[in-house]
This record gives C-alpha cells, structure tokens and sequence, in this order.
C-alpha cells in the first residue's frame, strides 16, 4: 500500500478519535452547568415563604349589649358580684343599687406608665387626642340586671373609659368614648360564669 495513503488514514482516525472526545467533554460540562442551574434556582431557607397555618387565627364579633341570660335574677346579680370580684374590679356601694340590679363599680385603673398607656388605651377607648402625653388609664363600669320574664334576663355594661393626659405643666382626666372593649370582657367573664364556657365555646374547669 502507498505508504502516503498509509499515514493520511492515521491522521484521520486519530482526528476522528480527538473530536469524540472533545464532544464528551462538551456533553459533560453542559450537565454539570444544567446541575448547576437547577441547584441555584431552588429557594433557600431564607428567601422560602412558609404556611403557618394562616386563618386559624380566630377572632369573634363583641357580644350583644345588652346580652340575655336564662337565669332568676337575684342569682344573675349575684354572678354579677362573683365576676367582679374574679376581675379584681372594686364596687362602689353608695352609688350602686344592688337590689334594684344597677350595679356601679369603682375606677379600674388597667394601664399605667407613659409607654404602655397609650396602645392600651387605644385599645379600650376611641383615642382622637395624637399628640396628648397618656400616663394613666382606666374605666368605670355601670352594670344592669333588666327583667324580661320570670326565667330571662338582659344585662347591659356601659364602660366610661378616661385616660390622664398632661402637658408638662400639669394633667387632668379626659374621657374618650369606649371602644366596647371593656364591656365585652365583662360579659364573657359573666357568660363563662353562667354556662361554665367561655363565647368561645370553651369550656373552663373549675381549679381542685
């Protein structure tokens, strides 16, 4: 064989041999760049959004005011008395009229100090004063015991909620009209009381 023809075939199969190889490396390089992408698009710890749950959070309309219990009213007054005293809430006995169901308390002072007063106060009232200085807050409740029937019997808080503002020449008690708030935590301690659960549908167990 023409040794020319000899050497031109082992050119060309050693170029043949060499372009397979490159291509394989070509065809490698391209995974690890497709391994790449996909690992580097997936969301991280930091920037994944998580689902704790979100609407279980629940929340419940204010009570009816006034809210009618089934209950005789003497026992209902003397609830009344019971829920107070559980909340810690002072009677003021020359102004009430227990027997007659009208049952007024003394002031409760629920927030004090110039930093927590004014977020609890706009909790419990309707605030319209931006700029005042809050450094007290408290509320006054007027309870009744109103006969419907023999076995029936509506209840109605009004809370009169003030706040102490001052200016830094002196201060002074301002009333701000009541966010429902404070009645509705009385009517639920008195609807936990006269059904053993809270409105929640709660049931609370007397402590041993």
């Amino acid at each position: 064989m023409n040794p020319r023809v000899i050497i031109f075939a082992i050119a060309l199969t050693a170029f043949s041999t060499s372009a397979l190889a490159q291509k394989g490396v070509d065809t490698q390089t391209q995974k690890i760049k497709d391994d790449s992408s996909r690992t580097t698009s997936r969301q991280t710890d930091a920037t994944r959004s998580f689902d704790w749950g979100k609407g279980k959070t629940k929340t419940r309309e204010l009570l009816p005011n006034p809210y009618r219990f089934t209950a005789r009213r003497d026992a209902l007054v003397e609830m009344v008395m019971q829920a107070l005293q559980e909340k810690q809430i002072l009677l003021d006995e020359s102004a009430s009229r227990v027997k007659e169901g009208v049952i007024i308390t003394q002031p409760f002072t629920f927030a004090k100090g110039a930093v927590t007063t004014k977020s609890e106060l706009t909790q419990y009232g309707v605030v319209e004063y931006e700029d005042t200085a809050w450094s007290r807050a408290q509320y006054t409740l007027t309870i009744e015991v109103q006969a419907i029937d023999a076995t029936s019997n509506n209840v109605s808080v009004v809370a009169k909620v003030e706040g102490r503002s001052g200016n830094g020449i002196g201060s002074e008690w301002r009333s701000v009209p009541s966010s429902g708030m404070a009645e509705d935590e009385f009517l639920s301690k008195l609807v936990e009381l006269a059904t053993g659960k809270t409105p929640d549908g709660i049931v609370k167990t007397q402590p041993k």
